[in-house]
């Protein structure tokens, strides 16, 4: 039984762990692996607050269509990629767009 580089270093990590995080070390890999799991519980988490926006959203825009407005409001919207910019930058009004857009239209 031939040892691998990650158990000659006493990690317990095989080389394919370390290959699938592109960490160098067992330790690195660990370290990787344990962020990865933390960045899939806040998308998980991330994807359930945009579904409740657009729940929301949706509310809002059926309140605002029956009492004969508008479906879409675009100073409020102005307001929104405003928020996200000054918080987040320039890439925070992509994403502000993209939540606008996911929210536009379920009524």
């Amino acid at each position: 039984m031939s040892i691998t580089a990650a158990e000659k270093s006493g990690t317990g990590k095989t080389r394919t762990e370390t290959e699938k995080t592109g960490a160098r070390t067992g330790e690195a890999a660990e370290a990787i692996t344990g962020a990865r799991e933390r960045i899939d519980d806040l998308d998980r988490r991330i994807i359930a607050l945009v579904q409740e926006r657009m729940e929301v959203s949706a509310a809002i825009q059926q309140a605002r269509i029956t009492s004969g407005g508008r479906r879409v409001n675009l100073s409020r919207e102005m307001e929104i990629l405003s928020a996200y910019r000054d918080e987040l930058g320039r890439p925070g009004t992509s994403l502000a767009m993209t939540l606008l857009e996911l929210c536009r239209g379920r009524v």
